[in-house]
C-alpha cells in the first residue's frame, strides 16, 4: 500500500487523464458516484504506484521508488478489486512493463475520445434480423469503440431497425415484401424525420442481415447525410478496422459485345459464384457482368478504403451497364458480399440515373431466387422482366 501522500493537483490530473475509470485492461469501471448507496459525488478509485513508493513494496526499486513516488507517469487509477490484484494477490503477474502498457492504452483512448470535437458526433444505426439474436449488434460498447478516432457517439442511445419475425419463410415472395415494408416504415419513423429536423447530421451504420435487405437499407440511406458504414470482422471478432492486409483490388468482367439476354450483375466478393448458377435463373444467353476479387472470402474487407474502392467501381459499372443495354433493361443482382459492401451496393445506386435492380438471394436448396426490386421494376411479387 502507498505510504506517500499524493499532492491534490497530481491526483486530480490522474483522475482526469483516466476519465474517472479504472485503468486495468478490460475493466473501465466508473469510479465516480454510486447509485446503490446514493453517494453520487463520492470517489471510489485508488491511486496505485506502478513502481512502489518504497523499495520493499510491489515492484519497488532502491533508486526509482523515491524518484517516482509522486510522478504521474508512475501512477494508475484502479478500482478496489484491481488495486488488490496488482499490489497484493497478483504482484508477480503484473510487472512494471505490463502496468505501463495498461496505463498508456487507457489514457490514450480517453484522450482520443474526449478530444473529438462536437461536430464529429455520429448517431449509431443498428440493423439486424432480430437484433437480440446478433450478439455483435447487441454490444453497444464494442460498436462505440469502433468509431474513434474519426467519430464519437452523438448519443448513448442507438437507432435500432429490427426486422420482425414473420409467419412466411424467406423462400416465399411475401416474406421479402413484408420485411421490406417493415424496414422502410422503421427507417421513415426513426431516421427520416430526424434527418429532416436536422437532429442527425452523420450516421455510423452497423448492419447484419440478409443481403437483399442490406441493399435496400443502402438505398434508403443513399446520400441523405454523411455516412460511415462499418464492417464486422470474424478474425478477430470486432467492428474495429484491422488494416492488416493490402487494400482490395476489384476485378470487373463484362459480357461479350452483342450479348442480348437478361442482364446479370454478379457481386462475388465473399464467395465464388459460378456463371452457370446465374444462367440457370436467367437463361443461357444472360449478359453477365461481374465484380470480384482475386481470392473471395468471408473476412476480406479490412479497411475503409475497401468500401471506397467498391463504391467507385460499382458507380462506374452502373453507368456502363446502362450505356450498353439501354434505358429499358433491369439489372438482376446476385450478391455474395460482406454486409458492409451489400449496404454500399444500395447506397451508390441513384434512383434518377440508374437502371432498376432485381435482387436475388441464395437459398440453400433452391439456389438463387428473386426477392425485392429497387426502382421502376418493383412489384409486390418480387418478379421482373429484363
Amino acid at each position: 500500500m502507498s505510504k506517500t501522500s499524493i499532492p491534490p493537483r497530481i491526483a486530480a490530473a490522474l483522475w482526469a487523464r483516466a476519465g474517472g475509470r479504472c485503468e486495468y485492461r478490460g475493466c473501465n469501471e466508473d469510479l465516480v458516484g454510486d447509485l446503490i448507496s446514493n453517494k453520487r459525488n463520492a470517489l471510489f478509485g485508488f491511486i496505485a504506484h506502478i513502481v512502489a513508493d518504497s523499495r520493499d513494496g510491489p515492484r519497488g526499486d532502491p533508486v526509482l521508488s523515491p524518484k517516482l513516488a509522486k510522478d504521474i507517469a508512475n501512477l494508475m487509477l484502479l478500482c478496489g478489486k484491481h488495486h488488490k490484484i496488482v499490489d497484493v494477490d497478483g504482484v508477480d503477474e503484473h510487472p512494471v512493463d505490463v502496468l505501463l502498457a495498461m496505463k498508456d492504452a487507457h489514457e490514450t483512448r480517453i484522450a482520443i475520445n474526449t478530444g473529438i470535437a462536437e461536430e464529429y458526433g455520429s448517431h449509431v444505426l443498428r440493423f439486424g434480423a432480430t437484433i437480440g439474436n446478433h450478439e455483435a449488434l447487441v454490444s453497444t460498447q464494442a460498436i462505440f469503440a469502433a468509431m474513434p478516432p474519426d467519430r464519437h457517439p452523438a448519443s448513448s442511445q442507438t437507432i435500432d431497425l429490427e426486422m420482425l419475425n414473420q409467419a412466411f419463410r424467406d423462400d416465399e415472395p411475401e416474406y421479402w415484401e413484408l420485411q421490406r415494408r417493415n424496414l422502410d416504415r422503421l427507417f421513415a419513423e426513426k431516421v427520416g424525420g430526424r434527418i429532416e429536423r436536422q437532429e442527425i447530421r452523420h450516421l455510423s451504420v452497423f448492419a447484419l442481415a440478409p443481403q437483399p435487405l442490406l441493399i435496400e437499407l443502402g438505398r434508403l440511406l443513399n446520400e441523405i447525410v454523411p455516412i460511415t458504414v462499418h464492417n464486422r470482422h470474424r478474425e478477430p471478432a470486432t467492428w474495429n478496422w484491422q488494416r492488416d492486409r493490402p487494400p482490395l483490388e476489384y476485378i470487373v468482367s463484362r459480357p461479350p459485345k452483342g450479348a442480348c439476354g437478361k442482364v446479370a450483375l454478379k457481386l462475388a466478393v465473399s464467395a465464388t459464384v459460378n456463371d452457370d448458377r446465374l444462367k440457370s435463373v436467367l437463361g443461357e444467353d444472360a449478359a453477365i457482368w461481374s465484380v470480384t476479387i482475386a481470392t473471395p472470402g468471408n473476412d476480406v474487407v479490412r479497411r475503409p478504403e475497401d468500401l471506397s474502392a467498391f463504391r467507385t467501381t460499382l458507380r462506374l459499372l452502373y453507368d456502363e451497364v446502362k450505356a450498353r443495354h439501354g434505358e429499358s433493361a433491369v439489372i438482376n443482382v446476385f450478391p455474395a458480399l460482406p454486409a458492409s459492401l451489400a449496404v454500399e451496393t444500395g447506397r451508390v445506386w441513384m434512383p434518377k440515373a440508374d437502371l432498376p435492380l432485381l435482387i436475388h438471394d441464395q437459398q440453400r436448396e433452391r439456389g438463387f431466387i428473386p426477392t425485392i426490386s429497387i426502382g421502376a421494376a418493383r412489384h409486390s411479387s418480387g418478379r421482373s422482366q429484363s
